[in-house]
Formats: structure tokens, sequence, C-alpha cells
């Protein structure tokens, strides 16, 4: 299976070390993580990990609600002000015992897959937005 992620996108999400991940709780409440995220190549899934993700309250969000929307973006510069960005909304799910995106992290993750992605100044050949399903 590919990714929805096109090359840039790939490319900058690869390089970017820290994202945004915003969940839903069993009540309707909204919460927004920082986390990182790591592109799983062989699925175009997207892997949160962390050092105690399965006691964390986003892990247990998702376990109720998989429904999420995961943002990278970053301030290229400041004048001109010159913005990038990444966000993929998508299914999630809350899966234990599984090889953790790093070494040192926890043995849980979050597994996004991709059903929206918007993109906006990652690819220098067409720095607009792209949006799209997958």
């Amino acid at each position: 299976m590919t990714t929805p992620l096109n090359e840039a996108e790939r490319k900058y999400l690869k390089s970017q070390p820290l994202a945004r991940l915003a969940t839903v709780d069993a009540s309707g409440a909204p919460q927004n993580s920082p986390v990182g995220a790591f592109l799983d190549e062989g699925s175009g899934d997207i892997l949160i990990g962390g050092f105690a993700m399965g006691a964390s309250r986003k892990f247990r969000n998702v376990r109720t609600n998989g429904h999420v929307a995961l943002v990278v973006d970053d301030l290229v510069s400041s004048d001109p002000w010159t913005v990038r960005g990444l966000e993929i909304r998508g299914t999630a799910q809350a899966q234990e015992d599984v090889d953790p995106p790093m070494p040192s992290m926890s043995r849980e993750v979050i597994r996004i897959t991709p059903t929206w992605v918007s993109s906006w100044g990652v690819d220098p050949e067409n720095p607009d937005r792209q949006t799209r399903r997958s």
C-alpha cells in the first residue's frame, strides 16, 4: 500500500520532529497534544509514539473515538512571512505490544490511517495549499 502523502509531504513530515495531535474523549471534550509523528512507509500510516503512550489521555481518547487530526507546521521566515505545514485527518487505533517507532519509546502506539490531507508551502514546485481525500 502507498501513502496518500505525496513525495514533498512525506519528506516534510520526516524532517519535522514535533507535531500536534487532536483527539476527542468519550464525552466530546477535545485534547491537543504535542507528539512525535513517524511515517510508516510500508502502509502509509502515521505512527505516534511516546515514552508512556499507553498511560496517556490521548491513547485512551483514541480507544473511545478514533477520529483524529494531526498538524505539523513551522515558520520558515518572519520577514517575509513564510509558513509551511501539513494537516492529516484520519482514523486512529490505539495499539499495544507493537514495535515502537524509536527504540526508547513504549510498546504502545497510535496508528493513524489518513483519509484527508492538506499541505501548504512544503512543495517548492507547488507552494499553494493542496487538499485531497484518500
